[in-house]
């Protein structure tokens, strides 16, 4: 007997108050980490490095010290790794670093690829 039936309640049967009904645990979805990508700082004999360090400074918010170091890095190996960021904001930090450039007439060049 249902205790709503003493109060007058009508009480309806279905399947959802039967025992046997088992509902499935709900699945836990994670939320992965987007990958991310390396902005790289390629070197090139014509842009001048005071130029370079103005650009790291201001794009990337290095330091004095730090910018110089990443330009001296690039000149000597060719390449250098300026910054890792999610996908989006690799693309756009090297795509306006590479814009500012070009604006003032240098072959200024930042690319992305993934991070391994």
């Amino acid at each position: 007997m249902d205790f709503r039936e003493g109060l007058g309640v009508p009480v309806m049967s279905n399947a959802a108050n039967t025992p046997d009904t088992i509902l499935a645990p709900k699945p836990v979805l994670k939320t992965a980490r987007p990958r991310l990508y390396k902005v790289i700082l390629l070197n090139d004999d014509y842009t001048p490095r005071d130029f370079v360090v103005r650009v790291l400074k201001g794009e990337f918010g290095m330091t004095e010290a730090q910018a110089y170091r990443v330009m001296m890095t690039a000149h000597k190996r060719g390449a250098c790794v300026v910054a890792v960021f999610a996908r989006d904001i690799a693309e756009t930090k090297a795509t306006r670093a590479t814009e500012a450039g070009r604006a003032k007439g240098y072959p200024l060049m930042f690319t992305t690829e993934p991070e391994e």
